[in-house]
């Protein structure tokens, strides 16, 4: 909260006129911060049409805030080594209307950006013999619930019936954090027109909002669940391991051993990629990471992980992180893209 003061607070300072204008000004950020937060509180009280309301008012401020408290942290250090002079912080219409415009604008523009979904194409040729060549299309993160809805699933679903799949892999985090809406809306019939199987594993949101919940949405949508399972598919050996919200979940050696077929491990986080060198995968998809969603966001990320975005390689392991279809929060991408991933396996 420190930080919402220090930026209420300098809006107050930079909004020109008297007490009544700053006033104005302050409680409309504030009003706009308590629709965000309303959006989460009240998911469980208010109708569907209530939240989604606020999911789409409120969560924007989360962005703006972030860019505003950047700002004026900078600013005030330019002050500081008078860099900048101080009364462009004080009553300055300029400045205000600078600020919130580019803020704007940027926030428009990554609005439009999130709406463009990235197809990303991989080919992998093995040396493991093949029934046939393999299309497989991977998404994680699809996050559908009060913010994606019914319809944009519809249209996600759209793209990877395009790609005439023989197989549909999905990452985790296919609900965003309630499940409420996913079966108020019957999201599962969208499911249903998918042209190819379709298995998923566990992500942490569907820990969030109940995994025995999203099991039986799972099941009800069509969906095969692999929680630390390996199953034989088109060919291939599947592989998919609990998310680490669940402490108990096997180690990865053990669900990996004595393989022969080319193999793909599906695992929502992407953390100790060395594992699956070490288990012999021959391909590990992920996502969970968003890649941080907005900038400066994805320089954290690229810290926190080994890969947290993008192809990566260790050994005779390849690896793709996904940096997501859907989005948590506000449907906004900057410096970052959604995007859903079709792999090639072809026999070398």
């Amino acid at each position: 909260m420190l930080g919402v003061a220090y930026v209420t607070w300098h809006l107050w300072r930079i909004t020109p006129g008297g007490w009544v204008a700053k006033l104005v000004v302050a409680v409309l950020f504030l009003l706009w911060m308590a629709a965000a937060f309303a959006s989460m509180l009240l998911r469980d009280k208010a109708s569907i049409s209530t939240i989604t309301a606020l999911y789409e008012l409120g969560h924007p401020w989360m962005i703006a805030f972030l860019y505003l408290l950047i700002v004026f942290i900078l600013a005030d250090i330019g002050v500081l080594i008078r860099l900048i002079p101080k009364d462009l912080l004080i009553s300055n219409t300029i400045s205000m209307a600078s600020i919130l415009g580019v803020i704007a604008v940027v926030l428009t523009a990554g609005g439009i950006h999130y709406r463009h979904k990235y197809r990303e194409e991989l080919t992998i040729r093995t040396e493991k013999q093949l029934d046939r060549p393999l299309t497989i299309v991977l998404a994680s993160d699809l996050h559908i619930g009060y913010s994606n809805r019914k319809g944009e699933l519809g249209r996600w679903i759209d793209l990877i019936n395009a790609e005439q799949p023989d197989l549909v892999l999905f990452g985790g985090d296919i609900m965003d954090i309630q499940l409420r809406p996913l079966v108020e809306g019957n999201y599962a019939e969208e499911f249903h027109r998918l042209v190819a199987p379709a298995f998923t594993v566990l992500g942490n949101h569907e820990y969030i909002g109940g995994e025995k919940d999203a099991e039986r949405f799972l099941k009800d949508a069509g969906i095969g669940l692999l929680r630390d399972a390996v199953v034989q598919v088109k060919g291939i050996t599947l592989i998919g391991r609990d998310d680490r919200s669940n402490p108990g979940r096997k180690a990865l050696s053990e669900l990996a051993d004595s393989l022969s077929c080319f193999t793909i491990l599906l695992d929502h986080q992407p953390y100790h990629l060395e594992e699956a060198e070490a288990a012999g995968i021959d391909f590990q998809f992920s996502g969970h990471t968003h890649r941080g969603q907005v900038w400066p966001l994805n320089w954290l990320t690229d810290t926190m992980y080994e890969k947290s975005w993008g192809y990566h390689r260790r050994g005779d392991t390849q690896y793709y992180v996904s940096s997501g279809l859907g989005i948590w929060g506000p449907k906004i991408r900057i410096g970052t893209r959604s995007e859903y991933l079709v792999l090639r396996i072809e026999y070398q």
